[in-house]
């Protein structure tokens, strides 16, 4: 299946067919690249796949480099971005040289965000490796790296001259990376797919493992996600609600170290989060919030958050570049494939945390 991300004569196609990573550099010459190119990678996945794809570009008549990097959200960070750049320096890649991602999402992140800055951008190709990659972070051209107050508060929208998507190589995942990709799937359905959503539910227990089902969910979860990025590359309106559950899962994250959750997990709970407020406001009904809840738990992902402060979470969202006018701003359900923007002010957040506003101080 080629689904196509329509950005004018920056468009892009996100292929997704078993056994592609075999086809990988035939893939990679058909989009024009030649010469030099990095394969950047961790360990993991670099000793699963990155000798069949150094081999599938050299055969297709390119010179790569495979560039490793350690795995782990608290890894992706400007030092270790670095070493990428002194790899690409070594290779002495040059401004038509290609940078292939090879992992998950933040190796995806972090190679994007190198060649959008590496000589002012240099092509890229994604071939993303974990579920919530290939359903999520591949696609649209969020590249980014963490800072200690902040998750992807350093990055470039960059989009990738392709994302290559090969359901197989989910057979090696641990069970638990592909639970975490599941709730970005959950995600979809509930923005904008009510009938998507029903799909999951009566489909839940054969999600867990590559098959026909899982494929259905990637394709679906890709046609939604480039249907709302080429309406809105830059989130100014529509892509805003692709960060349904995040405002809170990015804070879990910062909150604990961004090693204590996966970022899918720390999604489902926010994702739960979000839904609860949205109850709480008026927005949608108890029996939506249920079925959220129901199906995440079934999944094996977690839905009740840490125990964290109402001033811990407020202090960190107060962080998250949706913040708007002082207030932040959540994508809320209103029904199962439906959701709204929303500003929401301390008092009720303290409210929904089931504390007080903080006493005023006395005048001196």
């Amino acid at each position: 299946m080629e689904i196509k991300v329509d950005m004018g004569e920056r468009s892009y196609p996100i292929v997704i067919k078993n056994g592609l990573i075999d086809e990988i550099g035939g893939c990679i010459s058909s989009l024009g690249l030649e010469g030099k190119a990095a394969v950047v990678t961790n360990s993991l996945v670099g000793g699963l796949y990155g000798e069949k794809v150094v081999e599938g570009l050299m055969s297709a008549g390119l010179d790569p480099v495979l560039i490793k990097v350690p795995d782990g959200e608290e890894y992706k960070t400007l030092k270790e971005a670095s070493v990428i750049y002194d790899g690409l320096i070594e290779h002495r890649m040059e401004r038509s040289s290609a940078i292939i991602a090879l992992g998950g999402g933040v190796i995806g992140d972090m190679a994007g965000f190198v060649a959008a800055t590496y000589l002012r951008g240099v092509p890229y190709v994604q071939i993303p490796t974990t579920l919530l990659a290939q359903v999520d972070s591949s696609i649209g051209g969020k590249t980014a790296v963490n800072h200690p107050k902040g998750k992807n508060l350093i990055g470039s929208f960059y989009q990738p001259k392709a994302v290559f998507i090969d359901p197989q190589v989910l057979s090696t995942l641990d069970p638990v990376e592909v639970r975490a990709g599941l709730a970005e799937v959950v995600k979809y359905g509930v923005i904008q797919d009510g009938i998507f959503f029903k799909f999951l539910e009566e489909n839940r227990d054969t999600l867990l493992q590559p098959g026909p089902e899982l494929t259905r969910a990637i394709e679906r979860s890709c046609e939604i996600k480039a249907s709302i990025v080429s309406a809105d590359e830059k989130e100014s309106g529509l892509r805003s609600i692709l960060n349904f559950g995040h405002t809170f899962g990015h804070a879990i994250e910062s909150l604990t170290g961004y090693g204590r959750f996966k970022h899918g997990e720390a999604v489902s709970i926010g994702m739960c989060m979000a839904s609860r407020l949205s109850v709480k406001i008026g927005f949608a009904s108890p029996e939506a919030e249920e079925r959220i809840r129901g199906l995440v738990s079934s999944l094996g992902l977690p839905a009740e958050p840490p125990d964290l402060s109402a001033d811990d979470f407020i202090g960190s969202m107060r962080l998250d570049k949706k913040v708007a006018n002082g207030r932040i701003r959540f994508v809320l359900v209103t029904d199962l494939g439906k959701v709204m923007l929303k500003e929401v002010d301390e008092k009720t957040l303290r409210g929904f945390f089931g504390e007080a506003e903080p006493a005023a101080m006395p005048p001196l």
